[in-house]
């Protein structure tokens, strides 16, 4: 029998209050700055550099937006499940209600991969910003102190402060969390916004032609003299030209990803039904106008080819103008980019967990809620043990593909979520319709699959490790202490 929740039980849940329930605090404003707070990292000071100077040139604009095209596909999938179910987990829960338990359960233990190692891997990332930064200030923070043994040092001890300090923030509360984050997000943005503004003024319109830099391959396809399938194994495929614009958009892809976690906080919003939609689609326009401004303005400051092999492109760009005050300012931008996405992805895995508990699947432990606080203050402390042990000891940095491949997974089953749904409960209500089904949510699953495709074999091969793992532990514990496998039990003996 395939065990699933049914949507009634679910919208029960989600309408449930008072003492051991998370408390509803998120306006729609918060919404929006957590999908924020998650998109933009520092992925925006240096991808754009990476695209342009590798594959598309000043036409790395184009690759932001299929990218943002492409992540809009699975966000609108999103908010219709946000919106009609407003339950902590995100696709988790998503799938518990279309494909059944196990499917659930692979979903929810796939999400780790996204959330805790994303926040494990930024923070890593986060120490060495950190180590500039003081940098400035003459200050030397010693190197073996800046990474893990298996790097050469000992420990990274800035890794492992903020993965500490944002998850004792999460336990004090949601609302306190979300304020944090808020300043996090003003902060980030209110930089890149002076860049923008100080930048253009100063943009060289030669830097932008040609805006698309020819490739050698697809002229020679145009003018019959290569196949196009010998064009697609050979080395021109992907650098510049239109081949270099797509592939710039699947580098770029990752830039969005985070906008998910923002549905793992339905319960904690004060309307969901308008809230999640706003929260998930808000966070995916603002960014998507952001990146473009960005990088039109930094493309338009130095020459894409300046950009290969530069460590700091975005400084490199910004020196044009002179303003060379404003580099601090862009080091600070970062720190609160990193800084908001490992909070964010704290809260996501801690909500997730919280869900699968609440279901039997995990032990209680994750589901006790602070008896003041009502947050799963005990979740957080178990991530905090873990993610900070992962963020000081351990070499995340090859760790990227899994949170990718990860993220992806999740993305295509909820896109196959709303699919089924909307075969198997048409007359739900749903506050937001995800617009143009079948077409929206096959074109979501078709980016997301081929976004996975374009991932090395050894990203296939460690999640294949991580899903076993998962399926062991589902069967050693979460099937005996199903609650709804064993309702159904029951009621079968009665």
């Amino acid at each position: 029998m395939l065990f699933k929740k049914s949507i009634p039980q679910l919208l029960a849940e989600a309408n449930e209050s008072g003492e051991g329930t998370l408390k509803r605090s998120l306006t729609s404003f918060n919404l929006v700055a957590l999908g924020v707070g998650a998109i933009i990292g520092a992925g925006l000071f240096s991808l754009t550099g990476i695209a342009a100077a590798d594959n598309a040139g000043p036409a790395v604009i184009l690759s932001f937006i299929i990218a943002a095209v492409g992540c809009g596909f699975a966000g609108l999938c999103y908010a219709e499940f946000a919106s009609m179910i407003p339950v902590a987990g995100s696709a988790y829960t998503y799938s518990y209600a279309t494909m059944g338990e196990f499917m659930a359960w692979i979903i929810g233990w796939d999400l780790v991969l996204e959330y805790a190692l994303s926040a494990a891997t930024v923070a890593s990332s986060w120490s060495q910003y950190f180590s500039q930064f003081l940098l400035e200030f003459g200050i030397q923070f010693p190197d073996k102190f800046l990474h893990g043994p298996w790097e050469g040092g000992i420990v990274n001890i800035p890794a492992i402060v903020i993965v500490c300090l944002l998850s004792l923030l999460l336990m004090k509360g949601t609302k306190d969390s979300s304020a944090v984050n808020n300043i996090l997000v003003i902060v980030k943005v209110a930089v890149v916004l002076i860049f923008i503004a100080l930048g253009w003024g100063f943009i060289n319109s030669a830097n932008h032609h040609p805006f698309i830099p020819p490739n050698p391959g697809e002229d020679a396809v145009k003018a019959g003299t290569l196949g196009f399938f010998d064009f697609f194994s050979s080395p021109d495929f992907g650098h510049f030209g239109i081949s270099g614009v797509l592939r710039g958009a699947g580098v770029v892809f990752f830039a969005f990803i985070g906008f998910d976690a923002v549905s793992t906080a339905a319960q904690e919003a004060k309307n969901p039904q308008k809230g999640m939609p706003i929260g998930i689609i808000g966070s995916l326009i603002v960014c998507t106008l952001l990146y473009v401004l960005f990088s039109y303005v930094m493309t338009g400051l130095e020459n894409y080819t300046k950009f290969a092999g530069d460590a700091k492109p975005v400084a490199t760009a910004f020196a044009q103008t002179g303003y060379t005050f404003l580099n601090r300012f862009l080091m600070i931008a970062i720190l609160a980019g990193y800084t908001s996405v490992i909070l964010v992805m704290l809260l996501g895995q801690s909500r997730v967990f919280y869900s699968m508990s609440k279901d039997g699947l995990l032990p209680k432990i994750f589901s006790d809620l602070h008896p003041k606080n009502q947050t799963p203050w005990k979740t957080n402390l178990i991530f905090m043990a873990f993610v900070s042990l992962f963020a000081g000891f351990v070499p995340v940095s090859d760790l990227g593909h899994m949170v990718s491949i990860g993220t992806l997974f999740a993305f295509s089953l909820v896109c196959i979520g709303v699919l089924i749904l909307r075969k198997t409960e048409p007359n739900l209500a749903r506050p937001f319709r995800t617009p143009w089904v079948p077409l929206v949510p096959i074109l979501g699953i078709l980016v997301c699959v081929l976004m996975m495709a374009s991932l090395p074999i050894v990203s296939w091969e460690r999640l294949a490790i991580w899903m076993i793992l998962g399926v062991v532990i589902y069967y050693v514990y979460g099937k005996k202490h199903s609650k709804i496998r064993n309702e159904y039990k029951n009621s079968g003996q009665q």
